[in-house]
């Protein structure tokens, strides 16, 4: 079936030849908007497609009151400014996306459109419309409300399409052209209904674009109120996740990593290159937003435009403004404009201000435009959130559905050890930071570690300095109780008591070497041994190559199995200082 076919371009084919409003259901991600723009694009190349996402539009978007001056008289009257959208100057079919997720006012302004393709006292017809189309899931784990008013439903035609009504498969086949894709359709084809809702084209396309990078395919799948999306059979409830994914891979033939050395940075990287949207969730204090500010100036040579939802209204985005041709506009923040490259930053991404604003940046996310407006020159979109849950502790973050988790290319869980925090530390602190690193490291466990964040260990180093208690910079859980985390052994490394690290192994370098040769007679080594595989193997890289001849000199008289292990699993970076090391070695 080709595009110009389908079932779903029929349908709009036919109802602008009629002049009847058309009302599209199908579940997320099956490319009915997707149709709309490539359709009327194709067939109607003289027709605009005005496209308003309705779960974003507040009372005063489409329509407003506002005193003008009549030319006639000279007196002010008051008159119904409709959007600027709907006067593009030639002919539009207007298609409403996401209408059942619009609020009870906005229902009333969409069913005058749907009834009479008219808009307060303006008529669409006259302003060149000619079609009109409204499009949502009926699914109530999407929406807030069904249509059931038989006045409204008897002016409407409505048809339910599914992901066979839709070109979905020539346009991945389209995109992603290196591969043939018809063995992945036809797995796809074979899942049980259940699973291929879940496992939408949208959700294809993503984990298709993840694999093009070499990342975990993983990453394409949702994080649905932060949980990853699990593939699990209704019918038994089998988990296939594992098991599809690693099916696409075969068909694709290429790798389905588990991990990748530096995720994060990776990640933004790919967002910038290809234009993505992407989620990371992790743990607070964890150093996420910082490497993604410092990555996305590196690749756009500007800071990325920053929003904290917690704090964002939607005059900080947008605001409905009165123009002199009797429309209204929509003025965007000066942040939008311009045309240098762009990248958006939304922090506490699940922790937003109010609905209102939240809805008005899942158009950006989704469509890339504000108010109907193309971003110019925007490269990527990184959406940071926490999890609902972290160390036990239930987090104040709200919840989302699978429509919403389905917007983001790549959607990544970061763990602590995937921020490169350290070396940051380091260099901004030097010496104490070193000192506080391997406390962390070493003399707490893998609880404590949890507790201990990089925002954290940047407190305690700061409060060092000041010599102010350290317990202070823990983090404060009430009623005077703070992080369960002994700082004992912190103390007495800052006060230099006796302390091993890499900068202490350096500078009595002759006394270890005379240790490990006598350690050498063992073939499994002995304390001694696994005391500088432990510092060498938890040390960073910029300590491994400030300390590059101590390092050399240790390692040599290492076992060969804990040699070994400082190549496995590690960044290029780490694998390249590794071989050159190995390389110095007396043979």
């Amino acid at each position: 079936m080709t595009e110009d076919r389908s079932r779903l371009a029929g349908f709009i084919d036919a109802m602008i030849d009629i002049g009847q409003t058309g009302q599209v259901f199908g579940t997320h991600g099956i490319g009915k908007t997707a149709t709309f723009f490539s359709h009327i694009a194709q067939a109607y190349p003289d027709v605009e497609l005005v496209f308003v996402p309705a779960a974003n539009l507040t009372p005063d978007d489409l329509l407003i009151n506002t005193p003008v001056r009549d030319p006639r008289s000279g007196e002010l009257v008051l008159r119904q400014l409709v959007m600027d959208q709907l006067k593009p100057g030639r002919k539009f079919v207007l298609l409403i996306d996401d209408s059942l997720q619009a609020g009870e006012t906005i229902q009333s302004q969409l069913m005058q459109i749907a009834c009479d393709w008219t808009l307060g006292e303006h008529d669409l017809r006259a302003l060149g419309c000619i079609g009109v189309f409204l499009t949502d899931n009926e699914s109530l784990a999407e929406t807030s409300t069904r249509r059931s008013d038989l006045a409204i439903l008897d002016r409407m035609v409505t048809v339910r399409v599914s992901a066979n009504d839709t070109a979905w498969r020539q346009k991945l086949a389209a995109k992603y052209r290196e591969w043939q894709l018809d063995g992945v359709f036809t797995m796809w084809a074979s899942l049980d209904p259940e699973l291929r809702e879940m496992l939408s084209p949208r959700t294809v396309d993503h984990i298709l674009a993840n694999a093009r990078e070499g990342f975990p395919l993983r990453w394409g799948l949702p994080l649905v109120n932060g949980e990853r999306l699990r593939l699990v059979e209704q019918r038994g409830g089998q988990n296939r996740t594992g098991e599809i994914l690693d099916r696409i891979a075969s068909l694709l033939g290429v790798s389905n990593p588990a991990t990748i050395d530096d995720p994060v940075r990776r990640v933004v990287r790919a967002a910038v290159r290809n234009r993505w949207s992407v989620l990371l969730q992790g743990p607070p204090g964890c150093g996420k937003t910082q490497v993604v500010r410092e990555t996305v100036r590196g690749e756009i040579g500007r800071a990325p435009l920053y929003f904290s939802l917690p704090v964002t209204n939607v005059e900080d985005l947008c605001a409905p403004i009165p123009t002199a041709n009797g429309s209204l506009n929509t003025l965007l923040a000066q942040v939008f404009t311009g045309r240098e490259p762009k990248a958006i930053v939304w922090d506490e991404y699940n922790r937003p201000k109010d609905k209102a604003a939240f809805a008005k940046l899942m158009e950006i996310t989704q469509e890339w435009s504000l108010a109907g407006h193309k971003i110019e020159n925007l490269r990527a979109q990184v959406a940071i959130q926490n999890p609902p849950y972290h160390l036990g502790r239930k987090l104040l973050v709200a919840r989302n559905n699978i429509a919403q988790a389905t917007r983001f290319t790549a959607s990544l869980v970061v763990e602590p050890e995937d921020i490169p925090a350290n070396e940051w530390l380091i260099s901004r602190y030097g010496p104490v930071a070193e000192t506080v690193l391997e406390w962390w490291k070493h003399d707490i466990d893998d609880e404590g570690r949890a507790w201990i964040t990089k925002r954290t260990l940047e407190r305690l180093i700061k409060l060092h300095e000041r010599g102010l208690p350290l317990e202070l910079g823990t983090i404060y859980l009430g009623d005077g109780e703070y992080a369960p985390v002994p700082l004992s052994a912190l103390i007495d490394r800052l006060n230099k008591r006796q302390v091993t690290g890499l900068r202490e192994l350096a500078g009595n370098l002759r006394a270890w070497e005379a240790r490990l040769a006598r350690a050498a007679k063992s073939s499994e080594g002995t304390n001694d041994s696994d005391v500088v595989h432990q510092v060498i193997a938890n040390a960073e890289l910029s300590q491994l190559r400030k300390h590059r001849k101590a390092v050399t000199a240790l390692v040599a008289l290492l076992p060969p199995k804990l040699r070994a292990t400082y190549l496995v699993g590690v960044g290029a970076d780490r694998q390249k200082f590794w071989v050159e090391t190995f390389a110095k070695m007396p043979r």
